[in-house]
């Protein structure tokens, strides 16, 4: 009880440190000056619209790649030069700030299935194809769906389409940025929708990113979201499952080496995200989530990244239970 106790004070000494690290200063650079995107003109309103979306964007990463050589960003101009490699589809793009990236793996207007990766904290263009991050992560998911179901329809989607927030900053002890990011994604889910409209739509939220899922989930009426997945999560600021009012299947896991196990899931005047979704109080199905880190659910080969991949294709007899 008492090594209970000392681990709670230390969690809570986390997150007050990291608000005043804020406060010194320590966050974030300025927002990167770069141009605004330009893809509002192709919108997503059918299958047909896809390939103009993916040129429109693809357009729009070629401006920011040649803006970061001219001002000598190299680990931009890496990270910009990756997105153009040939094969690679993204639905949108903007370089300002510390960047937004939707990326696609997979015939999205085919698929029968469709997951959407919406990453946690630190969320950024130059580390978006690490597997710890969304864009890496999902390419791994794709990648275990062939192995998982050969035969499978599955297009995977990594959605870092919001201001994610730095852990040195405020923003990421309370849902303000998840409110907005939450109304963001909502309306991507429609596009979605509108593109494929048979497909059936699991969403996996780590870490902040089930904090967006959270303020998202009960405002989904009519859209086809049958799997939630919420992984390495701070708590959603719902109570329990029933208080997200959804019909779709909603799992839970945490890795053993997951830090995220020592911060309180409270939630009071703002600060905070309420009871922790692996609680059985809860009421999620818990999925067997390994041993690893708070950054390693999507590590290739890990046993997080298998149950994640068969939540994603709806085989839930499959699954690993904790």
């Amino acid at each position: 009880m008492r090594r209970q106790r000392l681990r709670r004070i230390a969690a809570t000494t986390a997150l007050c440190s990291a608000a005043t690290l804020t406060a010194a200063g320590a966050s974030r650079p300025e927002p990167y000056a770069a141009p605004a995107a330009a893809t509002t003109a192709a919108a997503l309103a059918s299958p047909g619209s896809l390939q103009a979306r993916y040129d429109a964007v693809h357009a729009d990463i070629v401006t920011a790649r040649d803006m970061a050589v001219r001002l000598k960003d190299s680990g931009r101009v890496k990270a910009l030069n990756a997105f153009l490699q040939p094969g690679r589809r993204f639905l949108a793009f903007d370089a300002r700030g510390t960047g937004h990236v939707v990326e696609v793996h997979g015939d999205l207007a085919r698929a029968d299935r469709i997951a959407v990766v919406v990453p946690g904290a630190d969320g950024e263009l130059t580390n978006f194809d690490s597997w710890k991050w969304a864009g890496g992560g999902a390419r791994a998911l794709a990648q275990q769906a062939v192995h998982a179901a050969p035969n499978s329809r599955l297009a995977v989607i990594a959605w870092l389409g919001y201001d994610s927030p730095s852990t040195l900053s405020t923003d990421v002890l309370s849902d303000d940025t998840a409110d907005h990011a939450a109304t963001t994604l909502r309306g991507f889910l429609g596009d979605l929708h509108r593109v494929n409209g048979k497909a059936r739509i699991a969403l996996l939220g780590h870490s902040y990113g089930s904090v967006v899922l959270g303020r998202a989930i009960p405002h989904l009426t009519g859209l086809p979201v049958d799997e939630i997945a919420l992984f390495g999560s701070p708590g959603v600021t719902r109570g329990s499952v029933t208080d997200l009012k959804t019909p779709a299947h909603v799992w839970a896991g945490r890795a053993a080496g997951d830090w995220m196990q020592y911060v309180p899931k409270i939630r009071f005047a703002g600060i905070g995200f309420g009871k922790d979704p692996i609680s059985r109080a809860f009421g999620a199905q818990r999925f067997a989530a390994g041993s690893g880190t708070h950054s390693e659910y999507l590590k290739p080969g890990s046993a997080s990244l298998r149950n994640l991949t068969l939540i994603a294709l709806g085989l839930n007899s499959e699954v690993t239970h904790a």
